[in-house]
C-alpha cells in the first residue's frame, strides 16, 4: 500500500518534499494602525506608541527619530515607545508624514 501523500503527488505532478513554506513578510508602514495615547508614570506624563508590527530594529529606529526631533527623553521595550511628555499631537503628526495609520486614544 502506498502512502496517500505519494498517490496525491503523483496525481497532481507535486512532490511532498519540494513544497516551500511562504515566509511572513514585514507590513508596509501604512497598513499598521499605531495608537498614540497619554499614561502617567511616576506621576509625570508620558506618551506612548504602540501597535507595530515590525521587527525591534524598526521600532527602535523610528523612536530614535522621535525623539531627536522632539528634543526629548524616551525608551522602547515589546514594541512599544514610550516618549516622556505629552506631546500626542506632534508625535501623531510624525507618524503620519512616515506614511504610518495613527489612531488617537485620550485626545
Amino acid at each position: 500500500m502506498e502512502d496517500w501523500k505519494a498517490k496525491l503527488g503523483q496525481h497532481f505532478n507535486i512532490d511532498p518534499e519540494n513544497i516551500s513554506v511562504p515566509e511572513e513578510k514585514e507590513k508596509a508602514p501604512g497598513k499598521q494602525f499605531l495608537r498614540v495615547e497619554l499614561d502617567k508614570r511616576n506621576g509625570k506624563p508620558a506618551t506612548i506608541v504602540s501597535g507595530f508590527d515590525c521587527d525591534e530594529q524598526m521600532v527602535k529606529d523610528i523612536a530614535k527619530e522621535l525623539k531627536v526631533k522632539c528634543g526629548v527623553g524616551g525608551s522602547v521595550r515589546d514594541s512599544e515607545i514610550l516618549i516622556q511628555g505629552d506631546l500626542r499631537v506632534k508625535i501623531t503628526g510624525m507618524l503620519e508624514k512616515m506614511g504610518h495609520k495613527v489612531k488617537r486614544i485620550n485626545f
